[in-house]
């Protein structure tokens, strides 16, 4: 972490690719305690460099952070708390005072300050490795063939929180780095705009685009939205051309939410439109294309609000806990493009999804561990 303070203390990337020249508080990164902490945020507040609603959110980001890591029994977890949390309270800060803007394709920022490995320091101590399990983890290993053969691949995935990106990367990052590392990923609008989230989504490789769920929220912008999105579509058909992509995306169109009734979690329902968009740029690239169902399992860490919420500024509610990724062979998509068939491959994608999330679903809340492993899925921990 001292690492990370270091890059910071040398300039944040801008928008533009050079460095911010403006003049930044330092009273977070200067923080020795939690009361320094939180009297920074009191303070910035009465300075008028931070609104009032924002600052609250920061508060609330810190105690539950602080609770979760305290459940890990790590006997840093105090320093771990105050180091990740006066880095991740700075890059807001500077974010409301100068704010990063995403382009259509956005490219994990990495220096002056590396936001990716901010992420995954940030996260890392919120996942119980002890209690997290990788499916069929060999076939990472060769969708990372196909990549350096020059082929692209799909991974379509159900969705579960907006620290998904670095849970992938965290169960990946000691066997396959080059995945957790190049993953692109198709991103809603609200991790660019939501100033307590921009700061880990400007870690990551994105193709920025706007929700079905949200398109009408506010109608006078969704013609907007639209021509966003086909420059979206746009951008990502270019770099399907230069072959070697690696691309992520929640056909469900957002997080996964729990049943009102029952409350259990399953995966959102695929729908078959954003996967034959996905397929059809695939097919269109030039270069060989591959798609495999990816399941994830990790709301317990970060969950979203039981229902889709319009406004910005969602609570985080975080947790200790275990987490789960798998990934099953690749289905190759049928020739013909009736409507019937595009709905039939949508669900062989969806099936295998679900049956994967039920794997790890046993393993980790069901506590049966590796035994939990079927024929067709075998868990493992690779990091060990």
């Amino acid at each position: 972490m001292a690492e990370l303070v270091k890059d910071k203390e040398s300039g944040v990337a801008a928008a533009g690719g050079g460095e911010m020249d403006i003049e930044h508080s330092r009273t977070f990164l200067e923080a020795r305690s939690e009361e320094e902490l939180l009297s920074g945020i009191k303070k910035e507040v009465e300075a008028g460099r931070l609104p009032p609603n924002v600052a609250a959110g920061m508060e609330e980001f810190y105690r539950n952070y602080k609770n979760a890591i305290f459940q890990s029994g790590d006997p840093a977890a105090a320093e771990t708390v105050l180091s990740n949390m006066a880095v991740a309270l700075d890059l807001m800060l500077l974010d409301v005072k100068d704010p990063f803007f995403f382009q259509p394709y956005h490219k994990a920022l990495r220096e002056p300050f590396d936001y990716y490995m901010f992420g995954q320091n940030y996260i890392r101590p919120l996942i119980d490795f002890r209690n997290s399990y990788v499916g069929n983890h060999s076939l990472f290993y060769e969708i990372e063939e196909k990549l350096k053969q020059g082929h692209n691949v799909v991974l379509f995935s159900n969705h579960q929180t907006e620290a998904d990106p670095a849970v992938i990367a965290l169960l990946l990052e000691k066997t396959n780095p080059h995945i957790a590392e190049n993953l692109i990923y198709v991103a809603g609008d609200r991790v660019i705009t939501d100033p307590l989230c921009k700061p880990f989504s400007m870690g990551r490789n994105l193709i920025c685009v706007y929700s079905k769920k949200h398109m009408f929220d506010i109608p006078e912008l969704a013609d907007m939205k639209r021509k966003a999105n086909i420059r979206s579509l746009k951008e990502m058909a270019l770099l399907l051309r230069t072959g070697s992509k690696l691309v992520w995306i929640a056909p469900s169109g957002g997080r996964d939410r729990p049943d009102p009734v029952t409350g259990e979690w399953n995966p959102a329902p695929f729908d078959s439109s954003s996967v034959d968009n996905m397929r059809r740029l695939i097919e269109s690239s030039g270069a060989p294309g591959h798609m495999y169902p990816l399941a994830l399992l990790c709301y317990d860490i970060m969950p979203p609000p039981s229902k889709v919420e319009k406004e910005i500024g969602e609570r985080r509610i975080i947790s200790f806990h275990g987490a789960g990724l798998s990934v099953a062979p690749e289905i190759a998509a049928n020739c013909e493009k009736s409507e019937e068939v595009k709905d039939v491959y949508t669900q062989a994608l969806y099936k295998s999804v679900t049956e994967q999330y039920n794997v790890l679903k046993s393993a980790i809340h069901g506590k049966q561990g590796l035994e939990a492993s079927t024929a067709g899925i075998a868990l493992s921990q690779p990091w060990n």
